[in-house]
Parts: structure tokens; C-alpha cells; sequence
């Protein structure tokens, strides 16, 4: 019996599949048993997955239901005591899975231990580091005002408390990881591994670049568990909200520019000014959003791609 399940859902990976499972193969950890849930792939997903030669991996196929049914079949068949999610795309570093389980062994008080993120592109180059925050114990509060988990392909969890919350909320469309966050430091503690032991991968093809999606989805999530809380949140949400629309704003604000992108950011510029309580403090960061709005709302995309291309060279 293998201490470890990790969980791969996959769909249509054909591209990033093969380097995500060699980061598993690789790990310095080596008790676990390899998850993959294809989601009804329709390229060679599964032709990449069947070259590993490895019995420590177990690939199941179903119709394609999103990523949110695919972790909880891959959870039904997962025996570990420990349970840690990678999506299709991203990768880990060779020691994080030994990092967090002797992290939840020197802790036995906390049931979910998670490390830092970084940020590559498509071809596997560093682009920005992640929050990189440390907080231990109850975290409630730190996560409901940030999803500071990032992503996710993140933490180790006790499987006994996942299957006790009934896994992920299929009824999501995005920001499902934060939503199981969320749940599970309701109840349990947290331990943090202070290390970049994630690198998330960034695409055009992402699931977070539907920006649309993901603000209904976190909005949902936010509101279910402000709703589902004994406390009065009404001052953490407001927080969250500010934090939610500037990610938002800088979000659409990424390359490929145009103009639809430019009045999205818009609006969520809008909505980070009426929550932030501290906006006067921010006034540069303010100024210098509008102004790339600007540019990129009135001219064409590839004028403000080198206008802004040339401006930031320049800084």
C-alpha cells in the first residue's frame, strides 16, 4: 500500500503531460502510487502516458467532466493515507513530496502541508515568482483574503479529511482549489514548507485566462463561505474583493493585448478602487493600470504591444 496518491486529471495534455510525470517520477519520495484520470482526451494523451513503464502509475479513462469530477474520481481511487493533486501542465521540484510529508510528520497537528510557487511559460521558462507566503496553523482568515496557495497542483492533505469534506465541488467552474482551501482550514491546521517546490505553468490555453469565469467562480466561492460562517466576515471580504479585481486587472492587463482584454481590465479596476479602503495609498499603481488600459483600449494590438513593449524596456 502506497503512503502517497498523487492525482493527475488530463485532458488533451499531449504537450505538457511527459514532463509533468517525469517531475512525479523524479520526486526523492517514492512510496506513492501515480493517478491519472483522463477527462476524454482527444489528442495523444493517452500514446504519451502509456510509454512510462512504470507500476506505480494507474491511468483511468471516463468521458470528458471537467476538472472537478476528474479529481474526485482520481480521490475514490486513491489508497494513501496522503493525497496531493498535479495538474496536467505543471510541474514539481524532486523533493517537494518528502518536504511536505516530513513536514505533516513533525506537525501531526496540521492535516494539509503546502509549499511555494513559481510562474513558467509555455516552453518551461521561469516568467514571476509566486506570493511565497509562510503562515502555520489556523490560516482561515490569510486564505479567505488570498487564495496564497496559488494553485492547484500545491499541498499534501490527510486523504481521511478530504473524503470526510466530500472532495471538490463540482458545481465550480474555476476556483475549486480555493474553495477546498477554504473548507479544509475551516476545521484543520496548516503547516507551510518555505521553499519554491511548484512551478505553475502559464498558458494561452489556461483555465484562470478565462477571466470571466474565474470572477463568477471566486465571487461564489467567497460568498459561500462568508454564508457558511458563524463569524461576521463583511471586513475580510472586502479585503478579499480588493485582492480578488486587482489579480483580475493585471490578469487581463497580460499579453496578447486588445481591446475587449483592455475593457475587462477595465471594469475590474473599477471594482479594485471601490473596495481597496486603502486606494489613496495606491495612487502610482492606479495611474500606471489606466494609462495601460488606455493605450490598450484605443489602439490597435500590435501598436500597443510595442508602445508598451518600448515603455517597459525603457524602465
Amino acid at each position: 500500500m502506497s503512503l502517497i496518491s498523487i492525482v493527475i486529471p488530463t485532458y488533451n495534455s499531449e504537450k505538457t503531460i511527459r514532463h509533468t510525470i517525469e517531475s512525479v517520477l523524479q520526486q526523492t519520495f517514492s512510496d506513492f502510487e501515480l493517478i491519472i484520470i483522463n477527462d476524454g482526451s482527444t489528442d495523444s494523451t493517452l500514446k504519451v502516458v502509456s510509454q512510462f513503464q512504470d507500476s506505480r502509475i494507474k491511468v483511468f479513462s471516463f468521458d470528458n467532466a471537467g476538472g472537478n469530477v476528474s479529481r474526485n474520481r482520481g480521490l475514490k481511487q486513491a489508497i494513501g493515507e496522503f493525497v496531493s493533486f498535479l495538474d496536467a501542465d505543471d510541474l514539481w521540484t524532486p523533493d517537494k513530496l518528502e518536504s511536505q510529508l516530513n513536514a505533516l510528520k513533525e506537525n501531526p497537528q496540521a492535516v494539509v502541508a503546502y509549499s511555494w510557487t513559481d510562474y513558467i511559460d509555455e516552453q518551461g521558462k521561469f516568467l514571476l515568482s509566486g506570493t511565497h507566503i509562510t503562515a502555520n496553523g489556523n490560516v482561515y482568515e490569510k486564505l479567505l483574503i488570498s487564495n496564497f496557495l496559488e494553485n492547484g497542483s500545491n499541498p499534501l492533505i490527510r486523504r481521511e479529511v478530504l473524503v470526510e469534506l466530500g472532495g471538490f465541488d463540482e458545481n465550480l467552474t474555476a476556483a475549486q482549489d480555493w474553495d477546498m482551501w477554504l473548507r479544509l482550514a475551516q476545521k484543520f491546521n496548516f503547516i507551510a514548507v518555505p521553499h519554491v517546490q511548484i512551478l505553475y505553468r502559464i498558458s494561452a490555453n489556461s483555465l484562470s485566462t478565462n477571466l470571466a469565469r474565474q470572477e463568477k467562480a471566486s465571487l461564489q466561492v467567497l460568498n459561500k463561505a462568508c454564508s457558511t460562517n458563524t463569524q461576521d466576515l463583511s471586513h475580510l471580504r472586502r479585503k478579499s474583493l480588493t485582492n480578488l479585481y486587482k489579480y483580475l486587472t493585471c490578469k487581463a492587463l497580460q499579453q496578447p493585448f486588445n481591446r475587449k482584454k483592455g475593457l475587462a481590465a477595465a471594469r475590474f479596476l473599477w471594482k479594485y478602487i471601490f473596495n481597496d479602503s486603502s486606494r489613496f495609498n495606491h495612487t502610482n499603481l492606479i495611474l500606471k493600470l489606466l494609462f495601460k488600459i488606455t493605450l490598450i483600449i484605443i489602439f490597435p494590438s500590435t501598436l500597443s504591444t510595442s508602445l508598451l513593449t518600448r515603455i517597459k524596456t525603457k524602465v
